[in-house]
């Protein structure tokens, strides 16, 4: 069901979007003190699953492109297992702002697979947004320390998704493209489980992983009432405040504060993406920055 442009209610659910993914990091953060990443990973995508269902009663879930749901679900899936990692050595709220530079390499990604032009006006943003990554992953040494790399591939496969989910959508609709997500990459977490499982081992860590799938499942669904009230173009650039929020909660549970490097490269980071969302609005229709 369409609604009417309302920017200040789109506005609301993407910066609720943003709050719960910030507290999805918070909960995968928290979960991988004491538990593998295969674990965490199973646990956010089984909760997330049984989370949705609810929401898709009545959806017709045939389909004809089988191969193309699973490419995006793979990409979608390395993404989170990247991004992950580095939620478990990073600071959160470098964490989070390193996947949320997938906007710069949406059109690359574009260019490569769809075959499309590549707007040469779209270079001055992705060259600034790279030159925020640069920063916050530290001149010097820090270029070199894996789990930072680590990040910036998160966002590379967060932007191979969202190029499939843009793909699937000329098809496909996005209750039926979010369902194949979820079950592929619950059954595929849980290939590895009978080597690295480990049950949570308090109640705590109980919570966080039953946090972290229910937390993305209503982000995604707040995102996608976001992009209902107004254009992408318009709301967007609000799920940048996913780094603000991520770095209170990094204060709230770790007594970390961003220091210069991160709040420069934030600076340039979330204003080229936010750029780049502008400059591309009708692309920007299918795209939704964050976690995959």
């Amino acid at each position: 069901m369409l609604h009417a442009h309302d920017l200040r209610r789109g506005a609301a659910f993407m910066v609720a979007s943003a709050l719960l993914f910030a507290v999805m990091g918070t909960a995968v953060k928290i979960a991988s003190t004491r538990l593998p990443e295969t674990v965490v990973v199973f646990f956010r995508s089984s909760i997330g699953l049984l989370t949705l269902l609810p929401w898709i009663v009545g959806v017709d879930l045939r389909t004809r492109h089988t191969r193309e749901h699973l490419v995006r679900s793979l990409a979608g899936m390395a993404s989170m297992y990247c991004f992950f990692y580095t939620l478990a050595h990073m600071r959160l709220a470098d964490s989070v702002l390193l996947n949320y530079s997938l906007p710069l390499f949406m059109p690359v990604v574009e260019s490569a697979w769809l075959g499309e032009p590549f707007p040469r006006r779209l270079w001055t943003p992705i060259l600034v947004g790279f030159l925020g990554i640069v920063v916050i992953l530290r001149p010097g040494s820090g270029l070199v320390e894996p789990v930072a790399l680590v990040g910036v591939a998160s966002a590379f496969f967060a932007a191979v998704a969202q190029v499939g989910v843009r793909r699937l959508t000329r098809t496909e609709p996005v209750p039926r493209i979010v369902f194949y997500f979820a079950v592929t990459s619950t059954f595929l977490s849980a290939a590895p489980l009978p080597l690295t499982w480990r049950t949570p081992p308090a109640p705590a860590i109980w919570w966080a992983v039953i946090a972290s799938g229910v937390a993305a499942t209503f982000a995604q669904l707040a995102m996608t009432r976001a992009y209902a009230h107004a254009p992408a173009a318009q709301v967007g650039p609000f799920i940048y405040s996913a780094v603000v929020f991520a770095g209170i909660l990094d204060w709230v549970f770790w007594r970390r504060l961003p220091d210069a490097f991160t709040v420069a490269g934030s600076l340039l980071v979330g204003g080229a993406g936010i750029l780049s969302l502008r400059l591309n609005p009708a692309k920007a229709e299918v795209e939704t920055p964050g976690p995959a």
